[in-house]
């Protein structure tokens, strides 16, 4: 099963990622769309990007979803992961926090458009 390209937790939550002219945005409302690049982001964290689990990984992605949205995250991180898909923490510059799944190619729009 592929990634649902989606927000799983935090602000933004069920608000789907798209592909808008090569780059990664959120759509977050009728007709409009948050860029998710270095002028919308302030900090990234992977969260989750192997394609295996084991209980290591699970409480490495436990912890890091709790820091970041509590215990929804928790859950969230520790069972979101299948091959070819990417879990992400975003803290965003005006300080909304979103936890998102992601498939290749917007996980890799996304970390070049933070350059």
């Amino acid at each position: 099963m592929g990634a649902k390209n989606w927000v799983l937790e935090g602000d933004y939550k069920h608000k789907a990622v798209i592909m808008q002219g090569g780059k990664a945005v959120l759509n977050v409302g009728l007709m409009k769309n948050l860029k998710l690049d270095s002028s919308t982001i302030d900090q990234i964290e992977v969260v989750d990007e192997d394609s295996q689990k084991s209980m290591g990984s699970a409480v490495a992605r436990g912890a890091a979803g709790a820091l970041l949205l509590g215990p929804l995250g928790v859950v969230a991180a520790a069972t979101a992961k299948t091959k070819g898909v990417h879990v992400v923490a975003i803290q965003f510059k005006d300080g909304k926090r979103s936890l998102l799944e992601l498939d290749d190619t917007r996980f890799k729009a996304i970390k070049l458009a933070m350059f």
